[in-house]
């Protein structure tokens, strides 16, 4: 998942209406998809289009960050009783892996990162920063064989002492402690941490992806994903842009154009593209009308979000928004042609990833839930 956190414009990015009264300043250009244009400022992007899928009329009922974040994310409008898991989540949940390394990981994540929900901790996002540097927490500060005395007490002693008359009616030697504890030494010293490391990679590949910490994190989330990890967001932030939208939408499409290009090339030369899903956008998109700080505010009425790879079908456009719309603040979707909520997104990738969506899981207090309330876009999947 490439997250871009803030709101990116749509008509900046994937659904450009050049020459009309709510195109603004950005231009459009031709892409590998016959017919199909994007924003001028995802040049690599456009040379992809017929392995990227568009839905340009996603909607959602939250226009506030934090909520709309929360929304996108799971599929799900927040509520006071529940929280509900992230995406890559249900992924970790529902299908087997066999890695020593967090299976769910957010690299330049924020306090909105993806979350276990009523799954649990253990299947919140592993959070880590530019892969430029070292992964957090994962070198002992002393040396191996104190570090190895440290664990012999730990397991032996302490973990015994926390356990007695907590559980009284389990295994105490089961308790997801200690399971938590031992999955933690055995990412230590896992040869799999080597993933993260996109020094590894020749200077060629990793200039492909840019030079910056989202380019790096692109990188290291491909080669995470070639190591047997689930999912992992990646997230630039940056495209709130009530003021000066078109200079700052620039600047993020300049940073986001080859990093995807380069992913999606990449990961067929390592024949993971079938087998891997990318979603790429953010918790809503930008008005179609200008401000008077020629800025573009929040818009949850009708945005583009891109997909990619395993079981989507690339250069399919869903969904339309109008050049010259009316603007109806009563019906905002009066111009919107097919309609998808961000819970439908959820279920076509669920769908496209083989898991059945609709089953329900139960939650800590025994309330059945369904995975998701959405339904497939049919005319996503190949």
């Amino acid at each position: 998942m490439l997250w871009l956190q803030g709101g990116p414009s749509q008509l900046e990015t994937f659904d450009p209406h050049p020459g009309s009264k709510i195109g603004g300043e950005t231009t459009a250009i031709t892409t590998s998809v016959p017919g199909l244009k994007i924003a001028s400022g995802l040049m690599q992007t456009a040379e992809q289009m017929h392995s990227i899928a568009l839905v340009r009329s996603v909607i959602s009922k939250e226009g506030d960050h934090e909520r709309a974040t929360y929304h996108a994310k799971t599929g799900h409008r927040p509520e006071p009783t529940l929280v509900h898991p992230a995406i890559g989540a249900v992924l970790c949940h529902q299908l087997a892996d066999n890695v020593e390394i967090p299976r769910h990981i957010s690299i330049l994540g924020n306090q909105w990162s993806a979350r276990g929900g009523y799954l649990g901790d253990r299947y919140d996002a592993f959070r880590t920063g530019d892969p430029s540097g070292p992964v957090p927490d994962v070198t002992p500060p002393v040396k191996p064989e104190r570090f190895d005395r440290r664990l012999e007490s730990l397991f032996d002693v302490v973990e015994p002492e926390f356990a007695r008359g907590r559980l009284a009616n389990l295994d105490q030697h089961k308790t997801l402690h200690r399971t938590a504890m031992r999955s933690a030494v055995s990412m230590m010293s896992s040869e799999q941490l080597q993933a993260f490391d996109v020094g590894q990679e020749p200077q060629r590949l990793r200039d492909e992806f840019g030079d910056t910490a989202f380019g790096r994190g692109v990188l290291a989330a491909m080669r995470l994903i070639e190591a047997g990890v689930r999912c992992v967001e990646v997230t630039l932030e940056g495209w709130d842009s009530h003021l000066n939208n078109h200079a700052l939408q620039t600047r993020q499409t300049e940073i986001l154009d080859p990093a995807l290009a380069a992913l999606i090339r990449e990961l067929k030369r390592r024949d993971l593209f079938e087998q891997t899903v990318l979603i790429c956008g953010g918790e809503f998109g930008r008005t179609p009308r200008i401000n008077a700080a020629a800025g573009r505010d929040h818009w949850p009425h009708g945005f583009s979000v891109a997909l990619a790879g395993g079981g989507i079908r690339g250069g399919a456009v869903i969904g339309e928004t109008a050049a010259e719309p009316k603007l109806d603040q009563a019906n905002p979707l009066a111009d919107l042609r097919s309609p998808h909520g961000i819970e439908d997104i959820h279920a076509t990738v669920l769908a496209a990833l083989g898991i059945d969506f609709q089953q329900e899981l139960q939650t800590p207090i025994g309330r059945p839930m369904a995975i998701s309330h959405g339904s497939m876009i049919r005319d996503l999947l190949a």
